[in-house]
């Protein structure tokens, strides 16, 4: 089994139902919770001309490998409505991979620890839960 942290945001729609709905899935797509974090309502960093975030981060275990949950979070967010219109703009759902075990990977989708993970006060603050 592998331990892995998704951070996860939303800031169109209901959003705390899409976090409700993410979460869901991923216990139902196979995915154990260990761990919730709060929810942490953030400003937008990058593209500021959008709506404020919900934010937070979940511990899981899984049997799959790094790009195997990447493909399984990004099924999610599809599912959920999530459209990539504006690189980050606004989303119904977000769901990225901060760490998987203690491992470092370098994927030309994945990146792990995720590389903007320093200068991101939303993931950080879930974290440090």
């Amino acid at each position: 089994m592998h331990r892995a942290v998704v951070a996860f945001g939303s800031n169109l729609g209901d959003r705390i139902a899409h976090i409700e709905n993410a979460l869901d899935r991923m216990r139902s797509k196979g995915l154990t919770i260990l761990k919730l974090s709060r929810l942490y309502e953030t400003r937008p960093m990058y593209y500021e001309n959008q709506s404020t975030f919900l934010n937070g981060a979940v511990l899981v275990e899984t049997q799959l490998e790094p790009i195997a949950l990447l493909d399984l979070l990004q099924s999610i967010e599809n599912e959920l409505g999530r459209v990539r219109n504006i690189e980050k703009g606004p989303r119904t759902l977000d769901l990225d991979i901060i760490f998987y075990n203690d491992e470092q990977i370098y994927h030309e989708r994945l990146k792990v620890p995720h590389p903007l993970l320093r200068e991101r006060e939303f993931v950080l603050r879930p974290l440090a839960e």
